[in-house]
């Protein structure tokens, strides 16, 4: 529906406040006509009322009515002139900032009023003197947040020193140094990347949709993981208690064992003296009955049978001695303490083959190794030479302490490789994080980046100075380092005994790891063995 717009030329239709034809002209008691809206908003901001044309006061605020006269003529005029139609504002365009009730489409904005104006709201800065010194420009919207906040200026710049919009009058302040372009040059810069990022979202999200994923697949994997270990911790914990009430059990019935037996004891021998008793009992009252009779005959043939006494013990050297349990408790202990080692040791046996799985393939780097060292050829072994070369200078190399890194570094996840240290009287074995100092200015502890375990006159001792107890096999042979870098943990293996030696839990790592190996000085031969990485034999 096409919208009403009428224009004219007679300044006697025009509010004196809005510039504007009058809508609902009233009249004040002077005299003096303006639209309802406009006179009721100029009195709201007044403290005392007056005519914003004569500036006469008023005591108290005047009851306002309508011109009705004028509201017939502006009708009659309105007529006269004709309607012109005049397009409603689209949802994409500006719309007029004077319009009640519909809003038309603005044709022009001032940038003095900050008000977009449609072609009849316009009129004014057409026709009226100092209106028509405001300057116009094509329609836009949010007026006051194109203006410069300092100069009052349209923003038609912008600045690529600082990356903000600037007038005309900042290029000739504080922006008079930097390179500035038109906004539309910047524009279309910026619209081109934008199309770059455009076009680069849908793979983020893509990327991020399949992290989403991996996400789930871990937390799914690792609930099945925590399931399946409940299960087996389950059932250990449960054989363990088993053996547990079993060791109890038997240790109970050995006792009772030897209770019973002595009670049986004590019940015999209690029989056999109650007869004994009875026995003696029954002589002494023949005896009575004997002594008390006066025929003679009677006296002599009984006193026969009395003369030889019912067989007895001698119950002086007879006791009951209570069972003795000592060793009792410790035997039954020590039935279950070999129970327990072989499940530990079934126990150790898969905590190894289990962090086996996550064996790498690492091999050293000869531009971080000491200068007294030599590697192999493949990389796979280091042993002490007994003299410093002299080497080309590389801040790769490790200067004081006889240390060699692997080529290969680790930044998550966990990872797993064995070494030979058969025949070896020292050496350094574990991780070491990227900046770690090489010259050894510093102390190799886990503050400044090293995370190892030192081996010595049959004694461990782990970088940050903990003496690890470990009871040694005859002959150390494979040594397993494991480390899981999220988890923050390192341990160390006997891999020919399944036993664990030591782990360092709660490490922070910010940093690539480097596997490192130290052989140590080989002290005249006795400890000239080299250090092998070797693969993983789970067979074991």
């Amino acid at each position: 529906m096409a919208c009403a717009n009428t224009s004219w030329s007679e300044e006697n239709f025009s509010c004196s406040i809005c510039l504007d034809v009058f809508i609902s002209p009233v009249t004040t008691a002077c005299g003096h006509n303006f639209c309802r809206t406009c006179i009721t908003k100029f009195w709201d901001e007044q403290v005392r009322y007056k005519c914003p044309v004569c500036n006469k006061l008023f005591n108290t605020r005047p009851e306002l009515q309508v011109n009705i006269f004028l509201s017939e003529l502006l009708a009659q005029f309105r007529t006269s002139v004709g309607v012109k139609e005049q397009p409603c504002v689209e949802p994409a365009e500006v719309p007029c900032d004077v319009c009640t009730g519909t809003q038309l489409k603005a044709v022009k904005s001032c940038l003095v009023c900050f008000t977009s104006y449609c072609k009849t709201h316009l009129e004014p800065h057409q026709r009226v003197g100092r209106l028509q010194k405001h300057r116009l420009v094509e329609p836009m919207d949010r007026l006051e947040e194109r203006m410069c906040k300092k100069h009052d200026r349209l923003l038609e710049l912008f600045c690529q020193t600082e990356q903000v919009c600037v007038c005309q009058f900042c290029t000739e302040a504080d922006h008079k140094s930097h390179p500035v372009v038109p906004l539309k040059e910047e524009y279309e810069v910026k619209t081109a990347q934008l199309g770059k990022i455009e076009a680069e979202v849908p793979q983020m999200i893509q990327e991020r949709k399949q992290k989403i994923k991996e996400i789930k697949d871990t937390v799914e994997l690792s609930n099945k993981d925590a399931d399946r270990e409940i299960a087996q911790g389950g059932q250990v914990f449960t054989a363990l208690i088993g053996c547990v009430e079993k060791g109890r059990d038997e240790f109970n019935q050995t006792v009772k064992e030897k209770l019973k037996s002595t009670e049986k004891q004590a019940e015999d021998l209690i029989k056999e003296l109650e007869k004994e008793i009875e026995d003696l009992t029954n002589r002494s009252s023949e005896v009575k009955r004997l002594s008390h009779t006066e025929d003679h005959l009677h006296f002599l043939q009984t006193f026969r049978s009395l003369k030889d006494p019912p067989p007895t013990r001698d119950w002086t050297t007879v006791e009951v001695r209570p069972p003795s349990y000592v060793g009792t408790l410790r035997r039954s202990l020590d039935q279950l303490e070999e129970t327990l080692n072989m499940e530990m040791k079934k126990l150790r046996d898969a905590e190894l083959k289990r962090v086996q799985q996550y064996e790498v393939d690492v091999t050293l780097d000869p531009d971080t190794a000491h200068p007294q060292l030599i590697l192999s050829e493949d990389g796979k072994q280091v042993h002490d030479g007994g003299v410093v070369k002299i080497l080309p200078y590389n801040p790769k190399r490790f200067t004081r302490y006889t240390f060699v890194l692997t080529r290969q570094s680790f930044s998550s996840g966990r990872f797993y490789f064995e070494v030979q240290v058969k025949d070896k009287t020292a050496w350094w074995l574990g991780v070491a994080r990227e900046s770690i100092d090489r010259t050894g200015g510093s102390r190799g502890t886990p503050e400044t980046g090293y995370w190892t375990l030192l081996y010595y006159n049959d004694v461990f001792l782990f970088s940050d100075y903990t003496s690890v107890r470990h009871p040694l096999r005859a002959g150390l042979q494979k040594v397993g380092v494991f480390v899981d870098y999220d988890e923050g943990l390192v341990s160390f293996y006997d891999v020919e005994a399944r036993v664990h030696i030591y782990s360092a839990t709660g490490c922070t790592f910010t940093e690539p790891l480097y596997p490192l190996l130290g052989p140590c000085d080989h002290d005249e031969g006795t400890n000239s063995a080299p250090l092998i990485i070797s693969p993983v034999n789970q067979t074991d």
